[in-house]
């Protein structure tokens, strides 16, 4: 009789674990059997973003700065030409930079040309004057910094 109970739970256990692995697949349908509605849309004119061009006078303070720098002879036209292009690609390669974009923003700010912050919301009421001689720090303080930073005198 235990045999019997035994033999059944094994047989009834197995029935309930088998329909899932036994059971039909889907059949799935192939992309090529599929209808689809054609998709007709206006052409949308190509919209470009991003500066497009170097502004004359900006050619120009970079022109100043590649003939400061003996990268450019002659006077600065305002034409971003073949010649201004070479002496700038020469200038990026000699730093060690990227050649093949221009102009390379570190080399922009290694000619002195970088961003103008005095404009900004927040610089109208800043001054970027140098920070105080550390002997103008009194001692307590100074004492203090040093112990944060873990430096001995």
């Amino acid at each position: 009789m235990f045999f019997f109970r035994a033999s059944a739970a094994i047989v009834f256990s197995a029935a309930l674990i088998a329909p899932p692995a036994i059971a039909t697949p889907v059949q799935k349908t192939s992309a090529s059997s599929q209808t689809h509605k054609p998709h007709h849309k206006a052409a949308k004119s190509h919209k470009l973003h991003g500066q497009q061009a170097i502004e004359p006078a900006r050619v120009m303070e970079i022109q100043q700065a590649l003939i400061r720098e003996h990268y450019l002879t002659g006077e600065a036209n305002g034409k971003w030409d073949a010649t201004t292009e070479a002496a700038m690609q020469k200038y990026q390669a000699d730093q060690g930079w990227q050649t093949k974009l221009m102009p390379d923003s570190r080399a922009l700010k290694k000619l002195g040309l970088g961003p103008d912050y005095s404009n900004a919301i927040n610089a109208k009421d800043s001054s970027f004057g140098e920070p105080p001689p550390a002997s103008s720090i009194p001692p307590v303080q100074a004492a203090g910094f040093a112990d944060a930073a873990k430096v001995t005198h």
